[in-house]
C-alpha cells in the first residue's frame, strides 16, 4: 500500500502536465529555441579562436547546450498544481500536509522525484536529438559516461536540497518569491548554465568553491567534456556527496522546526 501512495503521488505533477497538451507543446518549442541560440552563441564566439579558458569549440558548445538541456529536470510549472509550499502557506493550507498518513518530508521528496523524472524524460529525448544531429559530443569513453552519469545524480540530489531549503524558509517568512528569483539566478550563475565558471576571474571561482550550487551542474558537465580529468573525479564527486549530506541533516532539522510553526493563514 504504501508503494501504491508513493507512486501516485510522484506521478501527480507529470500527469498534470501530460494532460494538458498546450504545455507539452510550449516546452518542445521553448526547448528547440534555446538549444538552437546556445550552440549558434557559442559557435560564432569560437569562430575567431581555437581554444579559450581551456576548452575548444565543441566542448563549449558541447556544454553550453548540456546545461540547456539539463534546466529542463527543474522546470516545471509547480503553480499550475497549486501544491506548492509558498501556496500552502499563503492560503493556509499547509496544516493539511501535517495531517495526512504520509509525512509532509516524504510528500514533499516524492513530488520532487516524479518531477525530476519527468523533466530526465526531456532532457534525455534532447540529448538524443543534439547527439544525433551532432549539436554535442558524445563522451570519450565508457568510464567518462558512467562517472558523468553518477556526478548528475549526485548534482541533482544536491540541487533538490538546495530548492528543498528555499521552501523550508516560507514556515519563517511566509513568502519566499524574492528569495526564489535570487536563488535561480545564483544557480544558474554559480553552477555555470550562463557560462563555464573558467570563463570568471579566479575569486569568483574560489568562491563558488565554497558553495553547493557548483556541485549541482558545473562538475557533472565538466567531467562531460573533458575540463575536469577522470583522475580527479573520485575527489569532485566526495565533495557532492559530503553537500549530499551536509544538506541532507540540515533540512531534516529545518523539517522537525517547521513542524512546530505550522499554523492556518491566509484564506
Amino acid at each position: 500500500m504504501a508503494s501504491v501512495h508513493a507512486w501516485r503521488t510522484a506521478r501527480v505533477t507529470p500527469l498534470g502536465e501530460l494532460h494538458s497538451p498546450p504545455r507539452i507543446t510550449a516546452e518542445l518549442l521553448r526547448m528547440t529555441v534555446q538549444v538552437v541560440l546556445v550552440a549558434s552563441l557559442w559557435r560564432g564566439l569560437y569562430a575567431a579562436s581555437g581554444t579559450t579558458a581551456g576548452l575548444d569549440r565543441e566542448q563549449a558548445v558541447t556544454y553550453a547546450v548540456l546545461a540547456t538541456l539539463a534546466l529542463r529536470v527543474r522546470t516545471l510549472d509547480q503553480y499550475a498544481g497549486r501544491d506548492t509550499v509558498l501556496q500552502h502557506m499563503h492560503f493556509g493550507t499547509i496544516v493539511y500536509w501535517y495531517l495526512r498518513p504520509l509525512a509532509p518530508q516524504r510528500y514533499y521528496a516524492l513530488r520532487a522525484l516524479g518531477e525530476q523524472l519527468y523533466g530526465l524524460a526531456w532532457a534525455l529525448v534532447g540529448y538524443v536529438i543534439c547527439l544525433a544531429a551532432g549539436v554535442v559530443e558524445p563522451p570519450k569513453s565508457a568510464a567518462v559516461a558512467g562517472v558523468f552519469a553518477l556526478s548528475a545524480v549526485l548534482g541533482q540530489w544536491v540541487m533538490y536540497y538546495v530548492m528543498l531549503v528555499i521552501d523550508q524558509l516560507c514556515f519563517w517568512t511566509l513568502r519566499n518569491g524574492a528569495a526564489m528569483l535570487i536563488l535561480i539566478f545564483a544557480q544558474n550563475l554559480l553552477s555555470g548554465v550562463y557560462a563555464p565558471l573558467w570563463f570568471f576571474p579566479d575569486w569568483f571561482i574560489t568562491l563558488s568553491g565554497f558553495l553547493p550550487f557548483q556541485a549541482t551542474l558545473s562538475v557533472p558537465l565538466s567531467l562531460y567534456v573533458g575540463r575536469i580529468p577522470l583522475s580527479d573525479a573520485g575527489g569532485q564527486l566526495a565533495v557532492q556527496a559530503a553537500w549530499v549530506v551536509a544538506l541532507a541533516l540540515f533540512t531534516r532539522l529545518l523539517w522537525r522546526r517547521a513542524a512546530r510553526r505550522v499554523i492556518s493563514q491566509g484564506g
